[in-house]
């Protein structure tokens, strides 16, 4: 049997860790055991956190304890041990693990270039997260891009699924789209969507004063602008807003600006959790929770099997060469540097243009 250590956090309070050992089964059979070698850390797995009970995140890998939970996290395993012939011990796989050592899989649906963890307390969680990458099998796969796939895949299959998103809304009438915490790393990535499209509105990118320069240097959007300019410089005509903040004042503050101009607001991403919260003069009735996966699943339902992997997958592949102009990815190793770069994260202090790969294996 194999030691497997992952790390925890209290639900109630994402900065309170623990650390819970356990060991594989001795029986695999229909099973795998993954060793995980490395997981992407970005503020979009603290949003897992801060939803995890909305939207189901902490269901993925259950505790003992119930009061801790287990923020997923995006990266590349390596199978240690196969009770299954299909699936041959040393393939590399890339997927959704907990933020620890090793994983046990029961996997089903199973082709070539993927299959789905089917264990029951996972059937009914979105397939998104469920599918995991058969990397051995893919000729063009390169070990080079490891850390941008942990880092960026998630984060810019969000923002080739927001591009699609306004394009099927026909921009909600909007004149300009605005993008709020436009440092984002999914910021980037819909901007990087929506240049590609030469009819898209007019794009604005907001900042924090701190930031501007970084987002200014990108050339991804029409306009940059910083949050104590939305009076006094963000134009008021209709306006569809891409919300990666999580703000409760920016957006409140937006929403009275702009008024009947705010067409629609689609909530994304929490960068500014300790924010959340809406005031006065928010607009609830044009605003709306955007979730990637179920976007996905009516893709994959409208477009067919295979469709929305090839289109994202180039977006991703063409949208992470523009990103390694500007982003540094920086490593820890061992559960002492894992706990300190999660603890970074989570308390805002990894700048925008950096990113976390993360190993629990010393």
């Amino acid at each position: 049997m194999t030691e497997i250590t992952t790390m925890q956090v209290r639900k109630a309070n994402l900065d309170e860790l623990g650390v819970s050992t356990t060991h594989s089964p001795e029986d695999l059979s229909g099973k795998i055991l993954v060793r995980i070698e490395r997981f992407g850390m970005t503020a979009n797995n603290i949003t897992y956190g801060v939803v995890g009970d909305r939207i189901g995140y902490w269901k993925f890998f259950p505790t003992e304890d119930t009061t801790f939970g287990v923020i997923p996290v995006w990266g590349i395993g390596v199978v240690e041990a196969s009770g299954l012939p299909e699936i041959a011990v040393g393939e590399r796989l890339y997927g959704y693990w907990p933020m620890g050592s090793h994983a046990v899989l029961e996997p089903g649906r199973i082709d070539q270039s993927r299959f789905f963890d089917a264990s029951e307390h996972r059937k009914e969680l979105a397939a998104v997260y469920n599918r995991y990458l058969r990397l051995s099998n893919d000729p063009q796969d390169d070990p080079a891009t490891d850390d941008m796939r942990m880092v960026l895949w998630p984060l810019y299959a969000t923002s080739f699924c927001l591009y699609d998103f306004a394009l099927a809304g026909e921009w909600y009438g909007a004149e300009q789209v605005l993008i709020v915490s436009a440092s984002s790393k999914t910021g980037i990535g819909t901007g990087y969507a929506f240049q590609a499209d030469p009819d898209t509105p007019k794009i604005v990118g907001m900042t924090s004063t701190g930031n501007k320069a970084k987002v200014d240097a990108l050339d991804l959007y029409d306009q940059v602008l910083t949050y104590d300019q939305i009076e006094a410089e963000l134009e008021n005509v209709p306006t569809l807003i891409i919300d990666m903040s999580g703000s409760g004042p920016v957006i409140s503050r937006l929403h009275q600006h702009l008024g009947d101009n705010m067409r629609f607001t689609s909530h994304v991403g929490l960068t500014h959790y300790s924010e959340a919260g809406m005031g006065d003069g928010y607009i609830r009735e044009r605003s709306e929770m955007f979730f990637a996966p179920g976007h996905i699943a009516k893709r994959n339902a409208d477009w067919g099997p295979g469709e929305f992997e090839r289109r994202s997958g180039d977006f991703w592949s063409q949208a992470m060469r523009k990103s390694t102009d500007w982003l540094t990815i920086n490593h820890a190793q061992g559960l002492a540097q894992a706990q300190s770069a999660y603890r970074e994260v989570l308390g805002g202090g990894t700048p925008a243009d950096q990113a976390w790969t993360i190993s629990l294996i010393e």
